[in-house]
């Protein structure tokens, strides 16, 4: 600052300086003026920088040395840190630092180096070299940050200044790095202790974790724990585990291996947490996987799947699905298998013959069973649960018709009255399961034939359980397959609602009769067209009957001209008052039965033949009927000789002993059992029906297309056609059309065919 010398005009003043030392200038005289006297402070630069004594520097770094050597060799120091700290400073100050830097690295690399010489002892047992290991890194680490702290001005000001020299604490990672664990004995011991004490831990001994995760840190640290650590770890690691898998798969069974591998992979996860680098997570768990899951996929599968699956081993199904969830290739494999093992069991319901009894019951539980795995133990993936719905098709479908058939009988049997193991609820429960099943079969006329067939014994019996349930299951089929489907199952609900208004004005026209008869007559109208075809049977009514359904005739053309009725006596049922020696009983009996009973108000005993003659019932129809009036249960009849079949020279009379603690006796009706017959006729009427859809398809395409080839015309016929039906069946039918000159062939081209206007 240049001298600042003020004169005022007001107060003159003069005054005598002095320079002491420090550069600041004294004011040895006064000045006065007429008010007073005052004070003035001058301060001036030094005129020459204050040199640092000859021997400073030097003596100065004695004292560093000093310090840090006390450091090294865990001494106490001499000097204050302070002291030290502002040392560094003042020669930082006079541009020592360069000097000070490269003594400051030879004073440290020298020490590093003596330290190597304790690591050359061959006696040392591996756990003990790396104890001793780790202590000299430990106190260089802690050394290296007392020694930075004293140098700290020198580290945040030249070095930083300075971008290609390393920090102090980098320069101590490097020194230690360079001179002990780049030493090749050292670091392959160094390594092979640590890899001994994972191995060790791996086969359930107890290690010094802390010990690990410090000398893993220093690898870490010093930047060489991937190229001396890692690679020789994840090899030493697939080693292991692949001669582990091999070993433990003939060993052990599925879900023992399973849960081994399970625990083997947190084992590893924890070792990351605990003293690995982080780094090494994803190749390690990698490794682990593919040597214990990867490489054994499908033996796992094949060995253990279908004894999961059947032994419904819901916690390690869970446990296989996250399993092969990580692996590469995993999930696909396991939707093979699983895929393969449905079609194998649900073919085994499907295709044994001497399991129809429980085949829908088998299936649904199955179902049931599977819908679980899926839902619980495979995460609800939608691959799973459609690869089950493609294999619930395939298997159900190897067989055709009869499961089709056994759905219907299945539904029969819970709709009919009596089945009093359901409510409304689990009822309706049921029904949807039944849906399902039946969204699988190919052939669904079939069910459709064999559901109207038995709902119009329900309906006519007066069988069915409960209407709402009836009508729930006819609102599902419509849903499912539309109102074409159903329409003539409506037909046969609406036809029973008419008949009931009819007998209501029935009742009301007998009534005003002038002879009201004795008898009481309930008679169902069914159109033809919705109810099943029922073979007609001419047999011999008593005379009652025959005049009151004259009476009826006359009565219901009376008010629908133009209609045809014709009776159907198989169909027909009845209520009879009896007298047995015990009293009055009354039985719910056929029309079948009705007729034979009534014989017995004629005569004492009468023999097949009379009967059958009396009657006009059909002769396996009668035997049937006297079976079971003979040798069932309510044996109303007596047969001599005794046996359960009925012979051509059996004889019959009545029972008057006959005894039951019930009023009114329902005697089990034979025709609600379906014979071989009936199911025969009922599928041979399916096949004919679908005679006639795929003339109408085949006549609907050729009349759209004009022409078309074979190929084309049984491809566009398999797009069309709601049921499985064989390429010969095909062929047939245009054989047929062909020669009925629906179509024609082409005559140079005899695969082409031409439609015939």
């Amino acid at each position: 600052m240049a001298e600042d010398i003020r004169q005022d005009k007001k107060a003159n003043f003069s005054a005598l300086t002095e320079h002491n030392n420090n550069g600041v200038t004294k004011i040895s005289g006064l000045a006065s003026n007429k008010t007073g006297a005052s004070k003035k402070l001058v301060i001036k630069n030094f005129k020459d920088r204050p040199k640092l004594a000859d021997n400073y520097t030097e003596d100065t770094w004695l004292k560093l040395r000093d310090a840090v050597g006390a450091i090294q060799n865990s001494t106490s120091i001499k000097y204050n840190l302070e002291e030290l700290y502002q040392a560094v400073e003042n020669l930082c100050s006079y541009k020592v630092s360069p000097t000070l830097y490269k003594q400051l690295r030879q004073v440290c690399e020298d020490h590093v180096q003596a330290q190597i010489h304790q690591f050359r002892e061959e006696s040392l047992d591996s756990l003990s070299f790396l104890k001793r290991m780790n202590r000299c890194w430990q106190d260089h680490c802690r050394q290296t940050i007392m020694i930075r702290s004293i140098f700290l001005f020198l580290d945040r000001t030249y070095v930083l200044q300075n971008s290609l020299l390393p920090s102090i604490w980098d320069t101590g990672l490097e020194l230690f790095r360079n001179h002990i664990v780049s030493d090749g004995p050292v670091q392959k011991r160094t390594v092979d202790g640590i890899l001994e004490q994972i191995e060790r831990e791996r086969n359930g001994e107890t290690v010094d974790r802390s010990l690990l995760r410090s000398l893993l840190g220093m690898l870490s640290d010093l930047q060489v724990y991937k190229e001396s650590f890692e690679e020789r770890f994840l090899m030493e690691t697939n080693r292991l585990y692949a001669a582990e898998g091999q070993r433990l798969m003939q060993e052990r069974d599925v879900p023992e291996y399973l849960h081994h591998v399970a625990r083997r992979l947190e084992e590893e996860n924890d070792r990351v947490i605990s003293y690995l680098d982080q780094s090494t997570q994803k190749p390690l768990i990698s490794n682990v996987e593919k040597q214990l899951l990867g490489e054994h996929m499908t033996a796992i599968l094949q060995k253990g799947l279908s004894i999961l699956l059947d032994g419904n081993r819901v916690m390690e199904l869970a446990l296989l699905y996250q399993l092969f969830s990580k692996v590469k290739g995993g999930l696909p494999t396991l939707l093979q298998h699983w895929r393969d093992y449905i079609k194998s069991f649900g073919g085994e319901i499907v295709g044994t013959p001497e399991k129809d009894k429980d085949m829908v019951q088998d299936l649904l539980d199955f179902k049931d069973k599977m819908d679980n795995v899926a839902q619980g133990c495979f995460n609800r993936n939608e691959s799973f649960i459609n690869a089950m719905k493609e294999a619930f098709e395939a298997f159900i479908n190897n067989r055709p018709n009869k499961p089709a058939e056994l759905i219907a009988k299945y539904v029969d049997c819970k709709l009919r009255a009596g089945n009093k193991e359901a409510t409304e609820e689990e009822m309706e429960r049921i029904l949807d399961k039944i849906m399902i099943i039946f969204r699988f079969i190919h052939g669904k006329d079939v069910f459709e034939a064999f559901y109207k067939k038995d709902l119009a014994k329900r309906l006519l019996v007066g069988k069915s359980a409960s209407v709402d349930a009836e009508k729930s299951m006819l609102s599902k089929l419509k849903h499912e397959c539309g109102a074409a489907f159903t329409s003539k199952l409506e037909g046969m609900f609406k036809d029973m609602e008419l008949s009931k208004d009819v007998m209501i004005q029935f009742k009301q026209y007998t009534q005003n009769q002038s002879e009201p008869s004795q008898l009481e007559l309930t008679v169902n109208i069914l159109t033809m067209g919705y109810w099943p075809s029922y073979t007609p049977m001419e047999v011999h009514l008593p005379p009652e009957m025959v005049k009151l359904q004259e009476v009826f005739k006359l009565f219901y053309l009376g008010k629908h001209s133009g209609r045809k009725l014709q009776w159907q006596p198989t169909l027909g049922h009845a209520v009879l008052k009896t007298e047995f020696k015990e009293g009055k009983k009354e039985l719910q009996v056929s029309l079948f039965q009705t007729l034979v009973l009534l014989m017995f108000n004629e005569g004492e005993e009468f023999s097949v033949e009379e009967i059958k003659s009396a009657t006009g019932i059909e002769e396996g129809e009668l035997r049937r009927t006297l079976q079971s009036l003979a040798c069932g249960k309510a044996r109303v009849l007596n047969k001599t000789p005794r046996g359960k079949d009925i012979e051509d020279g059996d004889r019959f009379n009545f029972n008057n002993d006959f005894r039951h603690k019930l009023f009114r006796i329902k005697i089990n009706q034979i025709q609600m059992k379906e014979t071989v017959e009936e199911q025969v006729s009922t599928t041979e009427r399916v096949f004919q029906d679908r005679q006639y859809q795929i003339d109408a398809a085949v006549v609907r395409i050729m009349k759209m297309r004009k022409t078309l080839g074979h190929n084309l015309l049984v491809s566009e016929l398999y797009n069309q056609l709601k049921f499985p039906v064989k390429p010969g069946d095909l062929k047939k039918r245009i054989e047929s059309l062909i020669d009925r000159d629906y179509m024609e062939r082409d005559k140079e081209s005899p695969n082409q065919y031409h439609y015939v206007a």
